[in-house]
């Protein structure tokens, strides 16, 4: 009898075929062919031990847990330029975790990254590494990143959020759910495989960032420079940088992308004193937040001319999707401390949140904001403010309407003062299939780590690295969360569950093994 895998026919001694073959026998005996064996096709000659690799994870989820701690502690903020030092070390204390497990390690100089007083700065190497050649295999890239938003304790933490503090089974400490505890869970899916001498199902490789908190800066010529060298050979991506919606498991098959309009007006050539000029001057402040007032309704509709008409309509399909998620309304409400929501049930929240666009004004550059009160007549303000793309919008079109729309209001109030617009981020959302194998996949493993079935989810925010890697490579991505809903993401107290960190390691064995499962012709 033989077996083939991946294209190739090995021949097993003829005695282990069964009883059930004994008429083939006998006919064999009469015409002997020249090669009397039977193809079997399977997928791989191992059963895949989950269960013994479980157990391995469990024994040694303290030693992960403290591995955390020692990346928490470096406060590997991108943000802040006088922690670039402890960022490099951060990328180089990956780079070598990485290289100790035998993976051909690389740290990629990106560049420099100016600032705005005209000086450079190095920015931190990106992470590269892999494990395993086999051309026989499905290679999987895994993203993650390092850096993490700024935090002080005095801000309303806790505990100090550089020092992992473990509390009711809950690990608190900045960047532990975003992103360093589901990096270092991938890392220890492979180093299971390799401690218990399994074979990895699947090439592995990385792709580790030291600056998503800040726009990413320099990875997306990286990776163009590259694709036809590091990324020609990868199959998947996957991005475990999201959360989940609830207590149950999650895959994340769409983001939204985002606009960012800096909306500037400007009047005299200095402040002016409110009680000596105010009533003669038309103030810059007066212009914007009359042009401001324009972009969106009390209700939530956008006011701008052409925005919703590029937006994807929400199929029959989709809707049953989201009546399937689990989501509990009131809980959302009581979580960020609001009694009222713009839309009263559960698939008009989500779809708002996921795939409809949305304005949010963020604040006003200019103004006077600090404690007290100064009577100052603001010389030049400039509002900021976002519009959250969904599919089937064009940044560049968003930009156009946008801009023609502001400068029309302005132009009706007649005023003296100067308007300018600009675009400063441009990114367009991502959406993937969810009948693709990967997302089979990744429903497989989920149901054989957490024994249910995932929510399918999109977010609301932007990851535009998955935007990026679409484009550039042309690879099919899932983005895989492991993060809780209440984990408090680049807010004060961020956490990562202890269970969600030693059980998303599990998730990620078990998905290696379903990705393996895919066929070769599956693109």
């Amino acid at each position: 009898m033989s077996r083939q895998q991946h294209g190739a026919t090995v021949c097993l001694p003829e005695e282990t075929v069964t009883h059930t073959c004994s008429r083939e026998k006998v006919r064999q005996k009469m015409n002997p062919p020249v090669l009397p064996c039977i193809l079997l096709v399977i997928s791989t000659v191992h059963a895949f031990q989950y269960t013994e690799l479980a157990r391995y994870i469990d024994s040694h989820q303290e030693e992960y847990v403290e591995a955390l701690r020692d990346w928490v502690a470096i406060e590997s903020d991108s943000s802040n330029v006088l922690k670039r030092p402890e960022l490099h070390r951060m990328m180089e204390k990956a780079a070598q975790k990485l290289r100790l497990m035998g993976g051909t390690v690389e740290l990629v100089d990106i560049g420099e990254q100016e600032l705005p007083d005209g000086q450079t700065l190095a920015l931190p190497k990106v992470v590269t590494a892999q494990f395993g050649n086999d051309s026989n295999k499905h290679t999987v890239c895994v993203y993650g990143h390092l850096d993490v938003q700024p935090a002080k304790r005095e801000d309303g933490w806790a505990t100090d959020p550089y020092n992992l503090t473990d509390i009711s089974g809950n690990l608190y400490g900045r960047g532990a759910s975003d992103n360093k505890a589901p990096v270092l869970a991938w890392i220890h899916a492979v180093e299971a495989y390799q401690a218990l001498n399994m074979e990895l199902p699947v090439n592995v490789k990385f792709v580790i960032e030291g600056m998503e908190e800040t726009g990413s800066n320099g990875l997306d010529a990286m990776i163009l420079a590259q694709r036809d060298t590091f990324f020609s050979d990868v199959d998947y991506i996957v991005i475990s940088d999201c959360g989940w919606l609830s207590k149950r498991p999650a895959l994340t098959y769409g983001t939204r992308g985002n606009c960012y309009f800096f909306a500037e007006v400007e009047g005299p050539n200095r402040d002016l004193h409110s009680g000596v000029y105010g009533g003669t001057v038309i103030e810059p402040m007066t212009d914007l937040i009359g042009i401001l007032d324009t972009l969106i309704s009390p209700s939530g509709k956008i006011l701008i001319p052409g925005i919703r008409d590029a937006v994807a309509p929400l199929s029959d399909d989709e809707w049953r999707m989201y009546q399937d998620i689990q989501f509990d309304i009131e809980h959302y409400k009581n979580k960020i401390g609001v009694s009222q929501l713009m839309y009263t049930n559960k698939v008009d929240v989500l779809a708002h949140l996921w795939r409809y666009p949305t304005v949010t004004i963020h604040g006003i550059e200019g103004a006077f904001s600090d404690p007290g009160t100064k009577t100052v007549i603001p010389a030049k303000v400039t509002a900021k403010f976002s519009i959250r793309q969904v599919p089937n919008m064009d940044p560049a079109m968003v930009k156009k309407q946008v801009t023609d729309y502001l400068h029309s209001v302005f132009a009706k109030r007649k005023s003296p003062n100067t308007l300018k617009v600009t675009m400063v981020i441009g990114a367009k959302p991502w959406l993937a299939d969810t009948q693709h194998p990967l997302y089979e996949a990744g429903k497989a493993a989920v149901k054989r780590v957490f024994d249910t079935d995932p929510d399918l989810i999109r977010e609301g925010g932007t990851i535009p690295i998955a935007r990026t890697f679409q484009d550039v490579t042309g690879k099919s991505i899932i983005m895989m969360p492991i993060g809780g809903f209440d984990d408090g993401l680049h807010s004060q107290n961020e956490k990562m569950s202890r269970y969600n960190y030693i059980e998303g390691t599990k998730l990620f064995i078990a998905y290696l093994n379903e990705v393996s499962q895919i066929k070769k012709t599956s693109v």
